[in-house]
């Protein structure tokens, strides 16, 4: 089963840029553990699916297709 998409592909660079960098900083002892965080915004550019933004109704891709 594929999630449908529900984020811009410039939004999901962003948050993976974001998120490797908080994993980063866990990684390197720079943060608290709190920067493992950090797999949140990885996965969802991994995947292209925000749940978030299903419950508030959001949806910034730009094409009406799953996945």
């Amino acid at each position: 089963m594929r999630l449908p998409c529900n984020e811009h592909p410039i939004e999901r660079g962003f948050r993976a840029v974001l998120g490797l960098g908080l994993i980063a900083l866990a990684v390197t002892g720079v943060t608290g553990a709190w920067a493992w965080i950090g797999v949140v915004p990885l996965l969802t550019a991994a995947t292209g699916f925000c749940p978030l933004y299903t419950l508030i109704g959001v949806n910034t891709c730009p094409a009406n297709t799953t996945g």
